[in-house]
Parts: C-alpha cells; structure tokens; sequence
C-alpha cells in the first residue's frame, strides 16, 4: 500500500538516526532529499542504497504532481531534509498537503528537530510557545516583531549565524534590553553551548564573539518580564 514517510535525519549527531528510520528508508521506492550531496553521506553511513531525488523549495511546485501519480501507483516514497524533521522550515508541506487532499497516507516517524531541545534547555516556560522559524528577510519583519512584542508565550526563532547580533539587537528593539533569552548553537554537536540572559547581555556577549553554526533562538514571553519583576519585588 503506497504511503509518503516523513523521516527526520540527525541535526548532528549521527547517533540520534533512529532504528526504524533506517529500516523505511531501506524498504522505501524513492527517497526524497533536499541535496542530494548531504543526503548521500548519511545514507552511505547507514548503508542504505535506496535511489534519491532532489526534492527542494526551488523545484516542490513543479514536482508534486508526478509524486503524487507515483504513490497513487503504489509506491513508497520517504521524504527526508538535510537535516532534522521535514516540513519544520524545510521542504515537505506541500507534498504533505497534495498526499492528504488524494487521500494517500502520511506517516511522519518521530525524531531530531533543533527546536525542541533548544526550548527546554532555555529554562524558560515551556507549557506554551510560539514557534515562529525564520523571520522575514525584509518585508513583514518589523510588523512580525511589533505583533510578537506583546506575546505572551515563549517564543522560538531560526536565526543564521551571520545574522544572530542583528536578531538580537532587534529584540532588545522591540522586546526590551531585559527579555529573557537563550541562544542554542550547534545543538548535539562537538562545540554545542547555550547563552543565557538578558536580551542586552546575549547581544554583548556575540558582539564580543561572532557565532558560528546552526542556532535556535529562545525568547521568554512579555508576561515573563511581569513575573521576573515581581519575584524580584519579593
């Protein structure tokens, strides 16, 4: 029976790499990568010879119709991105969303995606949040800031390296030089660290030292500043 296989692939470490991840990558008709190069080293790896496709924001629109005639024909097709869970800012909504109007199964396999170990290491409420991935480039970023000013709940950010100390000079901009804030860089990695602090004093510390590496930002919610103060009026 064809079905489309969501499969996060390690952020890192290649020890995350799931059993059953392996095995339906093994057992499926295509794998769907989103560069082939980067794909190829971990399916080499896992010893795992199933034939790739390139399948990335640039061609997704164009191709979406010919998977969906090859699943209808009763093949297995898994879908996985450079690195950690599909569809998480990286290809694979589409597809999802063509499988699910044709009524063809999607079975997204539990694994590695950077924002949720980030979140929990930050400290901050972790109850509630707000994942909001990469912000606009240009357009819509200052009105997507004035409408998370007044947000509540903690809020996760992908952030490029070379664009961290604007990010958070932003957020001292638009949230506020207290903010809570923590800063995830290289997660399951060999030089994995978090930042903590202020929003100021995380923007300090990587003006003093650029960053480098994949990087989840965390930002505690506007009621946290309310909470903060009032622990510290106590």
């Amino acid at each position: 029976m064809s079905k489309l296989y969501i499969v996060p692939t390690p952020i890192g470490n290649l020890e995350d790499m799931t059993f059953r991840a392996i095995r339906v990558l093994k057992e499926a008709d295509l794998i769907l990568a989103e560069d082939t190069r980067t794909s190829g080293k971990l399916l080499k790896h896992f010893e795992i010879s199933t034939h790739m496709h390139s399948h990335h924001m640039h061609n997704e629109h164009k191709t979406v119709e010919n998977l969906i005639s090859r699943l209808k024909a009763g093949e297995t097709i898994a879908l996985i991105s450079d690195a950690g869970t599909p569809a998480i800012s990286d290809p694979g909504f589409l597809l999802t969303r063509a499988c699910v109007e044709n009524n063809i199964e999607v079975d997204c396999l539990p694994g590695a995606t950077a924002f949720v170990p980030a979140l929990v290491n930050s400290g901050l409420p972790n109850d509630k949040f707000v994942f909001e991935g990469f912000l606009p480039e240009k357009k819509g970023r200052q009105t997507r800031y004035l409408a998370l000013a007044e947000e509540n709940r903690t809020m996760i950010f992908y952030v490029s390296p070379h664009k961290l100390v604007k990010t958070l000079a932003e957020f001292v901009q638009y949230f506020g030089a207290e903010r809570s804030v923590s800063i995830s860089r290289e997660l399951s990695k060999l030089h994995e660290e978090t930042i903590r602090g202020t929003a100021e004093e995380v923007l300090k510390h990587f003006e003093a030292k650029p960053p480098k590496g994949e990087i989840v930002a965390v930002v505690g919610g506007k009621i946290s500043v309310k909470e903060k103060r009032k622990d510290d009026d106590e």
